[in-house]
């Protein structure tokens, strides 16, 4: 492990456990002081979260869009802090405050009792954590995929907490088996699979229109309902002052793998009005449309779906 790993990993360790026995209010100030400074610094990151933004709200003035940024970052510091509590949160708790503020419900219930599971498709907005344990409190454990992150002991460290959680964490590559057969059988149990289905800037992925550009978005989702029967509910996320919603949208149909593209479409459509409804709470600092990678991926991109 190079140092700069073993900065990582002394950073997520020191977070979990200062951020656990530190008074919230303390907690919630540092992460918040610690936002502003990223906004003000406007680092990279920052820079990408801004033209992301500038796509959602185009209206926005330069302050308005300055702000905006501001709490956008307060958000995702929010999201984090609230991942380094969760372990020693009381769960029934968070359940009991995520189910006062859940619509849609009825949609995942009506899915389930079809017989062939359902599968929740999430953008990065809100606290996807903490739906997960609303999630397990309603339904049961369900199973997810997550990308291998570098060190391999941080990565471990996510797939335990979240196990703790009673979530079934399945890695992206280097399992014993590859991940869609697995959530393909875990939908024939009638059981729940989440994706987060916001990004997928690889050859795999689905052409669509997102606030009125191009970009791409995984298949991963509509392919699972195609091929097994089961529902594709859009997920939206956000955060309140003190809880978090999560609103299930009804099911987009998906009638064969024919139409994985189109109910991509129509995904990507649920999640542009949920994300412009709530813009500071969707924590895209990554490039996403297409017009913003270089010329040269823009071409290897296309290369790419064209011999698919």
């Amino acid at each position: 492990m190079s140092i700069g790993e073993r900065l990582v990993v002394l950073g997520y360790s020191a977070g979990w456990k200062l951020v656990r026995v530190l008074p919230e209010r303390w907690v919630a100030a540092v992460f918040d002081f610690a936002a502003d400074r990223a906004a003000k610094r406007h680092g990279p990151s920052t820079r990408q979260l801004r033209a992301n933004l500038s796509r959602v709200v185009p209206q926005a003035g330069e302050e308005e869009l300055d702000e905006l940024v501001r709490q956008s970052l307060r958000s995702y510091a929010r999201y984090w802090r609230e991942a380094f509590r969760l372990p020693s949160m009381d769960l029934k708790a968070v359940y009991a405050t995520c189910d006062s503020l859940v619509s849609g419900q009825e949609n995942l219930d009506a899915a389930l009792e079809q017989g062939s599971g359902a599968v929740l498709a999430l953008p990065h907005s809100g606290n996807w954590d903490m739906a997960g344990v609303w999630l397990v409190g309603h339904s049961g454990t369900f199973a997810t995929v997550a990308e291998r992150l570098k060190p391999e002991s941080l990565y471990r460290r996510f797939i335990e907490f979240r196990e703790t959680l009673g979530f079934e964490v399945l890695p992206l590559t280097g399992g014993d088996r590859a991940p869609a057969k697995v959530l393909a059988e875990r939908l024939r149990e009638n059981k729940v699979v989440c994706l987060l289905a916001d990004r997928d800037l690889t050859a795999t992925g689905v052409p669509v229109t997102f606030f009125g550009e191009q970009t791409m978005m995984p298949a991963g989702p509509a392919h699972l309902a195609a091929t097994t029967g089961a529902a594709l509910l859009p997920v939206g996320l956000w955060f309140t002052e003190d809880g978090w919603v999560f609103r299930i949208h009804p099911p987009i149909r998906v009638a064969g793998t024919a139409q994985v593209a189109a109910a991509t479409q129509a995904l990507a459509d649920v999640f542009a009005a949920d994300i412009a409804a709530h813009p500071a709470d969707w924590h895209m600092l990554q490039k996403l449309w297409l017009s913003d990678l270089p010329e040269g991926r823009q071409r290897a991109l296309a290369r790419r779906r064209e011999s698919t």
